[in-house]
């Protein structure tokens, strides 16, 4: 199965040229290339597959989509791991 997760931008960098953030879903973070958000920002809300952030969403509909997640158990520590003590 594949899913795309939405998260929140903490930290934006360069890396070798390529846009990166470290995103944050709810405990979990992971570094996520943004070259296809060009304009998502720290705090904005991305949602993320294999590693790119393919497009912006609104607080309200990430936090819609990760109860949802939550909902099926296991399913974002599956596709992303435990979290980060």
């Amino acid at each position: 199965m594949c899913l795309g997760i939405p998260g929140r931008v903490l930290e934006i960098h360069d890396d070798a040229g390529l846009r990166m953030a470290m995103v944050d879903f709810g405990g979990i973070r992971r570094e996520v290339c943004l070259s296809c958000t060009p304009g998502a920002g720290v705090g904005s809300y991305v949602i993320v597959h294999v590693g790119f952030a393919i497009t912006q969403v609104d607080e309200a509909e990430a936090q819609r989509t990760l109860g949802v997640l939550r909902a099926m158990a296991g399913a974002v520590e599956g596709e992303l791991g435990e979290p980060r003590p």
